[in-house]
């Protein structure tokens, strides 16, 4: 991953380097790893992003 900074604006940079995280997901894993999570309290986070994922895919066919 790149980003160049042009006219030494550093803070749009950052942006855009942010932004690609983001877009990659990386950043989420960023997040993730900065500390131990709990099996259980990990299973809990998968089970509520799996039914987010659902909702947001039933969303979809209602249309």
């Amino acid at each position: 991953m790149q980003v160049k900074v042009v006219n030494q604006q550093v803070d749009q940079a950052l942006k855009a380097l942010k932004r690609q995280l983001l877009k990659d997901g990386l950043w989420k894993e960023l997040k993730k790893r900065r500390s131990y999570e709990k099996p259980s309290a990990k299973r809990k986070r998968k089970e509520k992003e799996a039914e987010k994922k659902r909702k947001k895919a039933m969303r979809g066919f209602s249309r």
